[in-house]
């Protein structure tokens, strides 16, 4: 896979392409943001369709136990992510979403993934750790992620934010989590917004961007364009970097994506693309362990 592959919105912050070569033969791709990999003190990645061994709508890098996938597929993918980030499967942290704005701190004690998952994250969509080598995990086929890096208290934090999770400020929910456990400083964070469908792709109801015009009243112009028929667009990209940056974090530290889930649902999953017929991408942190 090259960087070439994607259909970009434009260029203003380039996701770089990276293939991980597995010990079993063929790579495994991942999306890496330059923000993070000239920090040095972390690895991380939002994976692609490609590099695992789901078959049909799962094909091939599913991370969903519960969408009808094969388990052992399933399962061979997160020994192939786990391979890339030198880590076993105990070493993995998953988010138990359920669109809320709740974050919780982890350690190895939550690691494990689906039925030998020693402490399940319920009902959390955001995971924070201090705790070098311990994998965070995330999912998406639509949905914002959102990456946090605290390079002055060895510190990382990660975020599930769909429309729900953003409306309630869910970026704001993580850093303040993250100064609670660590100390952290919002001005001090290296933060991204990854992959997730685009504001021309997005189209939402009068319910929803009611909420949106409740929560954003300064911003709403950004965030919402209305449509015919009382649908409207909904920028989920401009709403989470005005979270960010409204909570602190400095312009030059963060990474918005320019990579549409749904424009490039041949290379990514995207819910609204296939209907609800899909595997699930994963959003992958960890403090490097060196």
């Amino acid at each position: 896979m090259r960087d070439e592959d994607f259909r970009k919105k434009d260029e203003r912050t380039p996701l770089r392409v990276r293939n991980y070569p597995l010990s079993g033969g063929g790579n495994l791709p991942l999306l890496e943001y330059p923000l993070f990999a000239e920090a040095g003190a972390v690895k991380h990645g939002f994976s692609t369709r490609e590099g695992g061994v789901s078959g049909g709508e799962f094909a091939s890098l599913n991370f969903s136990f519960s969408r009808g996938d094969k388990e052992e597929h399933v399962r061979e993918n997160y020994r192939r992510i786990a391979e890339v980030f030198g880590v076993c499967a105990d070493d993995i942290v998953c988010s138990g979403q359920t669109h809320t704005t709740n974050v919780v701190r982890v350690d190895r004690s939550f690691g494990g993934v689906g039925s030998e998952c020693r402490r399940p994250c319920k009902d959390v969509d955001g995971l924070i750790t201090d705790e070098r080598g311990l994998l965070l995990a995330t999912f998406y086929a639509d949905c914002v992620p959102l990456f946090f890096v605290d390079p002055v208290h060895s510190a990382i934090g990660l975020a599930h934010s769909g429309w729900r999770g953003t409306a309630g400020r869910m970026g704001q929910a993580a850093l303040s989590a993250m100064e609670r456990e660590f100390g952290t400083r919002a001005e001090d964070v290296l933060a991204a917004i990854g992959p997730s469908i685009c504001g021309d792709c997005y189209e939402v109801g009068e319910e929803v961007a009611e909420q949106f015009l409740q929560a954003f009243p300064e911003a709403s112009g950004k965030i919402l364009r209305p449509r015919k028929g009382g649908k409207y667009l909904l920028d989920l990209w401009e709403a989470n970097r005005h979270i960010l940056l409204s909570a602190g974090v400095k312009e030059e530290h963060l990474a918005v994506t320019n990579i549409c889930t749904c424009c490039n649902h041949m290379l990514l999953f995207s819910h609204r693309a296939s209907s609800g017929r899909r595997g699930n991408l994963g959003a992958f942190l960890m403090l490097r362990k060196d």
